[in-house]
């Protein structure tokens, strides 16, 4: 075996957006996203857009600009999320006010039912995973 490779698959080109490996169907294994590709923000407001949606989890980047936030909210479903940020300062937002700063390097780990949103104090980006997927 190859490192974490199993060894009925081929590694292939080693760039963003490509197939990393492959099992011998030429189903999808794994596959390499750059941070780089979702660096847009969007004018006084905030832009989310989807990475991976499978029937495990969703993979969301999201971009805030100072000042801009997305609303406290629930989904009244099973599941978790986990919103990590991966560059500038906000506010991880609750129920009733709540609020707790985050940086780069911060996690919120929460159960999807429970109230949650973020704030950029500034110019923020985040990915969000959610399981399973809504």
């Amino acid at each position: 075996m190859n490192g974490f490779f199993h060894p009925r698959q081929r590694q292939v080109a080693h760039r963003a957006g490509a197939t990393l490996t492959q099992d011998r169907n030429k189903e999808q294994v794994m596959k390499l996203i750059s941070r780089e590709d979702y660096t847009t923000f969007k004018d006084g407001g905030f832009r989310m857009d989807v990475i991976s949606d499978t029937e495990n989890a969703k993979i969301l980047n999201c971009n805030i600009r100072a000042g801009a936030e997305l609303p406290v909210h629930s989904h009244d479903i099973e599941g978790e999320l986990c919103i990590t940020i991966l560059a500038g300062e906000g506010l991880f937002l609750g129920a009733n006010g709540a609020e707790l700063p985050a940086r780069a390097g911060d996690m919120l780990i929460s159960e999807i039912r429970e109230p949650h949103g973020l704030r950029a104090v500034s110019d923020l980006r985040a990915i969000v995973v959610i399981t399973p997927p809504i």
